[in-house]
């Protein structure tokens, strides 16, 4: 077993094209001997987004505070807040993106362990 509090899990800028004011968490992962998942947490800064990308497997995302959108393929901005719960579906283009102007927009992220 593992317990581990976000506050200790070391947190690293996320370093992909795209990328603005994003950094990442990995409490859980492969090298915790997980057999399946991964759950890595984001957390992006007033005004920061994820890169507008796509990959070859899902991810569900529950939002864990802030407020935010999610943008699809079409550039459509859905709305997310603290509570909500998202899926991302393979190949599907997307990207996530803090709205406010002062608070951080922290999300849970959950993906295959081949995939952290």
């Amino acid at each position: 077993m593992k317990i581990i509090s976000l506050e200790k899990t070391e947190k690293l800028k996320v370093n992909m094209e795209g990328a603005e004011k994003a950094w990442k968490q990995m409490p859980i992962s492969s090298a915790d001997g997980a057999p399946v998942y991964s759950y890595r947490v984001f957390t992006v800064e007033p005004g920061g987004f994820t890169p507008y990308h796509r990959h070859p497997y899902e991810h569900m995302n529950y939002i864990i505070e802030g407020e935010g959108a999610l943008v699809n393929e079409k550039g459509v901005l859905q709305k997310l807040k603290a509570g909500d719960f998202a899926l991302v579906m393979p190949n599907e283009k997307h990207q996530y993106r803090n709205t406010s102007t002062d608070k951080d927009f922290k999300m849970i992220c959950g993906v295959s362990k081949e995939f952290e």
